[in-house]
Formats: structure tokens, sequence, C-alpha cells
């Protein structure tokens, strides 16, 4: 009777471990995938980056090969904020690596994401970060399949291929530390 609990026992967390793995979140394009052109409109941030606030233009293909982190989100809370400020510092700190960045919101309306931009570019401080609502604004990019579950997915691209992504389905549980860790990949 032991044998047959343990036996049991050990084909539930089988089955749980599974299910874990099947319903990982995945979102955006994935590591190895080449990064496509997509459209946005500059809300705020970056002053310095020759884009006047209110242009359409694709950021991916302002940045070409350069190393970039490309975030998008739904959410601008804490955690949000904290990997901004991490990802401006960063780019400050590796200038002559040409580390670029820009955060696309996304969500219902185009005008409230504009102000959402704006406001998470104050509280963030960046001053080398675009704030960027896309053409395609309620889901992100077609061509990048954002998963409408996740309300934070991030992508780091160099020679435009994704070298590493994140992505959360509860802003609250992004791992700040973690994202940035992986922008080793991107700046070898």
């Amino acid at each position: 009777m032991k044998n047959v609990s343990l036996l049991s026992l050990a084909i539930a967390l089988a089955f749980v471990g599974s299910v874990s793995a099947k319903d990982a979140l995945t979102s955006g394009p994935q590591e190895g995938d080449r990064i496509g052109a997509f459209y946005v409109t500059k809300c705020a941030g970056a002053t310095d980056d020759g884009v006047e606030e209110g242009k359409n233009l694709c950021y991916r293909c302002k940045n070409g090969s350069r190393p970039q982190v490309m975030v998008f989100t739904r959410s601008t809370n804490d955690k949000v904020v904290d990997l901004v400020k991490k990802l401006d510092a960063a780019i400050s700190k590796n200038e002559d690596a040409q580390l670029k960045a820009f955060v696309n919101l996304m969500g219902d309306s185009k005008e409230d994401l504009s102000d959402s931009a704006k406001d998470l570019a104050s509280k963030s401080k960046a001053s080398n970060i675009p704030f960027v609502v896309p053409n395609e604004f309620e889901n992100g990019p077609d061509n990048y399949g954002i998963n409408s579950k996740a309300e934070v997915t991030v992508v780091m691209a160099g020679n435009a291929q994704v070298k590493a992504s994140y992505a959360v389905a509860n802003a609250q549980d992004l791992d700040v530390d973690a994202v940035v860790a992986n922008l080793s990949k991107i700046l070898q």
C-alpha cells in the first residue's frame, strides 16, 4: 500500500510539473526570432533622441541593429517604474555599446495611453528612454504576438534578433533584477 501511495504521489507531482510548464506565459517574439518593424507615436521622454513628441515612426528601425530593449506594458505600477529607472541607468552606463530602449503603452484608449506614457516618463524620471504608443495600441504590433494576458512583456534584441524575452501576467510579479540581468545577453 505504501508503494502505491508513493507512486500516486510521484505521478501527481509529475502531472503538476507538466501543467505548470505548459501554462508558462509566452508573449512576444522569442529567443532566436528576428524583430520586425512597427510604428509608434512618441509621447514623452528621450528629449535628446532627435524625435519630437507626436511624431509617428519605427523606433525599432531607428535603433537598427544596436542592442535594444522593447518594453510592452499595460501597467505603470511601481515595478514598471523601477524597471524603467534601471534600464535608463543601464543606457547611461553602456553608452559605448549604444544600448537603446523604448517603452510601449498598450490598452483600450490611445488618448489615455498617451497620458499614461507621460505619467510614466514623469514618475521614472528617465532621460534616455522614449515612451510611445504603438499604432496597434490595444495589444501591441500584430507581428509581435504580444499575449493579451501579459501585463508586461520585455523583448531584448541585438543585431535585430531576440536574445531574451520575459513576460508576466501581473506587473506586480515583475522580477526587475532578473530582467536587467539579461542585458548581458545583448551587450556582448
